[in-house]
């Protein structure tokens, strides 16, 4: 039997080794993805000392001439000519602060430079994989506790429902349901933005994978993106990434798919970058902590973006 030393485990990451095990020196950390980064644009003028970070959206108004929808058309006599306005309105997300703490002890550093595995880097390797994890949550889902809501999940986003499930439908099903959340945003921004980006769960993914024929030449997404709308109107391929939370996020636990246009000037994400404090020592330990601030996605035009559940 192996014997490990539990207050060594806890301390330093030590075990009591037996005479014929071969123990491999290295670290293997937990299994973990995050995938923010590809799928939305950050906001990077924000800094610490924010408390919210906004931005406005402008309307325009014109009466026309002779009647009020109409072209502006002005006789040679006229005296009253019609003029235009403008509305700004501001949008308000608050900026909150993300903090954790690194500590060890002279001992722990000790006996872990002895055992040649560095508990000052594996810690610090474990605090930017919670920051990382927490700003995928953020971005793609919000937290509830805090009242915030993500890419995925927006109230002010409507969502339609398909009629079958991609796995039980032909791939000229799938492009329908494509091209129909597709269709949803470009009409809601009155055909000026029509998506590029489509976020689909992974399993939905692997149904897109299955080949279109026996003969297997081509596979399904191959098809849609070269079929789909946003190659016929934008000029080029529809781009699909697979997001584990869009897994049962939909209407009445359904997975949902995401379509989208990935611009700063649509949809963004501020974010401070992390920092730490000096290293500080009290008696035995050494202590820094690190920081930053998470804002909440900025749909800046949320008529760009559609939802489509059961995917």
């Amino acid at each position: 039997m192996f014997t490990m030393d539990a207050k060594h485990i806890r301390d330093a990451g030590a075990f009591l080794k037996g005479e014929l095990e071969r123990l491999d020196p290295e670290l293997h950390g937990p299994l973990a993805a995050v995938t923010w980064g590809r799928d939305i644009d950050l906001r990077e003028d924000v800094t610490l000392a924010d408390e919210v970070s906004s931005y406005t959206n402008t309307s325009f108004a014109a009466m026309g001439g002779i009647y009020a929808g109409g072209i502006n058309w002005a006789g040679k006599d006229a005296t009253a000519i019609p003029g235009v306005a403008v509305n700004i309105e501001k949008s308000s997300k608050p900026l909150r602060l993300w903090a954790n703490e690194i500590g060890y002890t002279v001992k722990e550093l000790a006996a872990a430079q002895q055992l040649s595995r560095p508990i000052d880097r594996e810690k610090l390797d474990a605090l930017h994989l919670k920051h990382q994890m927490d700003i995928d949550q953020m971005v793609y889902v919000g937290d509830e506790a805090v009242g915030a809501t993500g890419l995925c999940n927006n109230p002010d986003v409507s969502a339609t429902t398909l009629a079958k499930l991609w796995s039980a439908s032909t791939p000229d099903e799938i492009l329908k349901s494509i091209n129909q959340v597709l269709e949803t945003a470009w009409e809601a921004s009155g055909y000026s933005i029509l998506p590029d980006r489509l976020l689909v769960p992974p399993k939905a993914m692997s149904s897109l994978t299955k080949p279109m024929t026996a003969a297997g030449s081509i596979s399904i997404l191959q098809y849609v993106r070269e079929q789909c709308l946003c190659n016929t109107v934008n000029g080029r391929l529809l781009e699909v990434a697979p997001v584990k939370h869009l897994a049962g996020i939909g209407t009445a636990k359904k997975d949902r798919m995401v379509a989208y246009t990935k611009s700063r000037q649509y949809v963004r994400f501020p974010l401070v970058p992390l920092q730490h404090t000096p290293v500080e020592f009290r008696g035995l330990y050494q202590m820094t902590t690190y920081y930053a601030a998470l804002g909440e996605v900025e749909f800046v035009y949320p008529e760009t973006v559609a939802y489509a559940d059961g995917v």
